[in-house]
C-alpha cells in the first residue's frame, strides 16, 4: 500500500481536497486503484450536527455516513462510493480510546496522546486503507489522506505526530507528504511572496515531517523566479514545486499536475507500476475542462433555500446542476434566493430585498427547492413552487422541497387549505403525503411515480402537462458525476434549456456535438420521470 498525506499551510479552505481528489484522480487514470480519508481534527462525531455555515454542507454516503463535503469532492473526482469510515475525526478517535480504555484493553496503563491516540489513528488509517472500493475483491493500491486544517494548528498535532511515526512504519518508499500552501500577491505591490511558504514548510519539518512536493496556490500563475525561490528556500528541486492558480473551474486542476510532471515524479518517488504513455489518460478531464471554458450558452437556475449567504452549503447541489449544465453545453448561471425574502408579512417586510428575490425568480429558467429542515422559509419556499407550477416553470424539489410541492399542491388544487406536514405542525388537520389521500392527487394529475421498497413511502413526484415538475424524496446529488451527471437534475436542465422533449424523442441520449440550442419547446408531452433512466 502506497500513502499520499495531504497537509496545508498559511491558511485553511486553501484547496487542499480539490488537490487530494485531482491527485487521486490522476493515478486511477492511471489504472491504479485509489481510495480516500480524510481528516478533521474537530472533536465532533462527524458533521451531522454542524449548521451548514460551519463547514457547508453534510455530505451523505451510501452507507448513510455524514461526512465533511470534502468526501463529495473524492466521490465526484473518482467516481467512487467510499464509507463513514474513509472521514476521520477527533472525536472518533478519541471515542475509540477510550472505549477500549473502559473495556480494560490498556491493561491499567495510563492513556495518553503518545503512544495511544497516536497509534489509534496510524491504525485506523491502515485499516480504512485496505478497504476494497466499488466491489474490487482487491484491496487499493494508493490511499489519498487529507489532513483538514493548518500545520501549527493545536488541533491537529495528535494527527501530525502520528505520521510522522508512520512514515517510518510505512517505509520511505511507500509515503510521501504534499504540502499545499499559498503564495499572496498584495495589490499593493504586485509582488507574489514567498515567505509564508517557507515558514509554513518549516514549521512542517519542525514537526517531523519534509514534504515531498510543494503545492503553490495562487491567484495568477507563479513565476518562474519564484518558484526558484521556494526551491531553494523550502530545500525541494524546482520540479518538487507545483504551482496551481486560480482557474475558471475545478476540472482543469488534475490537468495542470498532470502538465508539471506529477506522474513521472510519482511512479518514481512511490515506485508505482504506471505505463509511459499515462500522459494521454486524462484526455476526458482535458477535454471536459476545455469544453467548460468555450460555453456560450447559459441557462439560469433559482436555488431557493435558507442557507444562500455561503455557496459551500449547496455545494453537490450545485455540482449536479453544473454537471447537468455542462452535459448539455450550457453554462450554469445559479441565482441562490433566501426563501424568507420571498415572504411578505408584518414580521419579514424588507421591499428591497423582496423585490430582489421576486425578480431573480421571475428570471429563472428552471426552479430547485433543496433539502432542510425547520419552518422558517417554509412560505417562501411554498411561493417558489406555486410559481413555477402555474407559470409552467421547470422545477425540482429535493426532499423538503418535494414535501412542500406536495403541500402545495393539496392546498391550492385540492383545496385541502389545512394541508400541512406533521414534521412542521404534529397535530396537523389535514397531514400529507398521506396514502389515503393518493387517489385525488392523482385524479389531478399529480402522480406518485416512485415508492420504497415496501410500498409505504412515496419517493418520486411527477406533475403531467408540464414542461418538468419533479419531487424526489431521496438526494440524487450526492451521486451525480462530472462525465455521469444525476437524471433528475439533467432533467431539469434539458427543461430549462428546452431540449426535455428532444432528449426523450432520441432515446434517452446526449451528444457529444453542441446541438442543444436555446430553442423553447412548447409541446409538453408528459414526460415520465422513470424515461430519465433513475436508479
Amino acid at each position: 500500500m502506497k500513502y499520499i498525506l495531504v497537509t496545508g499551510g498559511v491558511i485553511s479552505g486553501i484547496g487542499k481536497g480539490i488537490i487530494a481528489s485531482s491527485i487521486g484522480t490522476i493515478l486511477k487514470s492511471c489504472g491504479l486503484r485509489v481510495t480516500a480519508i480524510k481528516i478533521d481534527p474537530y472533536i465532533n462525531i462527524d458533521a451531522g450536527t454542524f449548521s451548514p455555515y460551519e463547514h457547508g454542507e453534510v455530505f451523505v454516503l451510501n452507507d448513510g455516513g455524514e461526512v465533511d463535503l470534502d468526501l463529495g469532492n473524492y466521490e465526484r473526482f473518482l467516481d467512487i462510493n467510499l464509507y463513514r469510515d474513509n472521514n476521520i475525526t477527533t472525536g472518533k478517535i478519541y471515542q475509540h480510546v477510550i472505549n477500549k480504555e473502559r473495556r480494560g484493553d490498556y491493561l491499567g496503563k495510563t492513556v495518553q496522546v503518545v503512544p495511544h491516540i497516536t497509534d489509534a489513528v496510524q491504525e485506523w488509517v491502515m485499516n480504512q486503507a485496505m478497504v476494497p472500493v466499488d466491489g474490487h475483491k482487491e484491496e487499493p493500491q494508493i490511499c489519498v489522506i487529507e489532513l483538514g486544517g493548518t500545520i501549527g494548528d493545536i488541533e491537529g498535532m495528535p494527527f501530525v505526530e502520528a505520521f510522522r511515526q508512520f512514515q517510518f512504519k510505512a517505509k520511505r518508499e511507500n509515503f510521501c507528504n504534499i504540502h499545499v500552501s499559498l503564495v499572496p500577491q498584495p495589490s499593493a505591490t504586485g509582488e507574489q511572496k514567498t515567505k509564508p511558504t517557507q515558514n509554513s514548510v518549516r514549521a512542517l519539518r519542525g514537526l517531523g515531517l519534509s514534504p515531498d512536493l510543494i503545492v503553490c496556490r495562487s491567484s495568477t500563475p507563479i513565476e518562474m523566479a519564484v518558484k526558484e525561490k521556494i526551491s531553494m528556500f523550502c530545500h525541494v528541486n524546482p520540479e518538487q514545486v507545483i504551482c496551481i492558480h486560480d482557474v475558471s473551474s475545478t476540472y482543469r486542476v488534475p490537468v495542470l499536475l498532470e502538465e508539471q510532471g506529477i506522474v513521472k515524479y510519482f511512479k518514481e518517488r512511490l515506485d508505482l507500476p504506471i505505463g509511459d504513455s499515462a500522459s494521454n489518460l486524462l484526455f476526458k478531464w482535458r477535454n471536459m475542462a476545455d469544453r467548460y471554458e468555450r460555453l456560450q450558452k447559459t441557462c439560469s437556475i433559482a436555488l431557493v433555500g435558507k442557507y444562500t449567504k455561503l455557496r459551500d452549503c449547496y455545494a453537490s447541489v450545485f455540482k449536479a446542476l453544473e454537471h447537468s449544465a455542462l452535459a448539455i453545453n450550457h453554462k450554469l448561471n445559479l441565482m441562490y434566493i433566501d426563501s424568507f425574502d420571498l415572504e411578505q408579512t408584518t414580521e419579514t417586510e424588507d421591499p428591497v430585498k423582496f423585490h430582489e428575490a421576486w425578480q431573480k425568480l421571475c428570471k429563472a429558467d428552471g426552479v430547485l427547492v433543496p433539502g432542510g429542515f425547520g419552518i422558517r422559509g417554509t412560505l417562501g419556499k411554498l411561493q417558489a413552487i406555486s410559481w413555477a407550477r402555474t407559470k409552467k416553470i421547470p422545477f425540482l424539489g429535493i426532499c423538503l422541497g418535494m414535501q412542500l410541492a406536495v403541500i402545495e399542491f393539496a392546498r391550492n388544487c385540492l383545496n385541502l387549505k389545512d394541508a400541512d406536514s406533521t414534521e412542521f405542525e404534529p397535530n396537523a388537520r389535514v397531514p400529507v403525503v398521506n396514502p389515503s389521500l393518493i387517489s385525488q392527487f392523482e385524479q389531478k394529475d399529480l402522480s406518485f411515480v416512485g415508492q420504497d421498497v415496501d410500498g409505504e413511502r412515496m419517493e418520486i413526484i411527477e406533475l403531467a402537462n408540464h414542461p418538468y415538475f419533479v419531487g424526489v424524496q431521496f438526494h440524487p446529488e450526492f451521486s451525480s458525476r462530472p462525465m455521469k451527471p444525476s437524471p433528475p437534475y439533467l432533467g431539469l436542465l434539458l427543461a430549462a434549456t428546452g431540449n426535455l422533449h428532444t432528449y426523450l424523442q432520441e432515446g434517452c441520449k446526449l451528444s457529444p456535438s453542441d446541438r442543444y440550442s436555446d430553442a423553447s419547446d412548447d409541446s409538453f408531452s408528459e414526460p415520465r420521470i422513470a424515461e430519465l433512466e433513475i436508479s
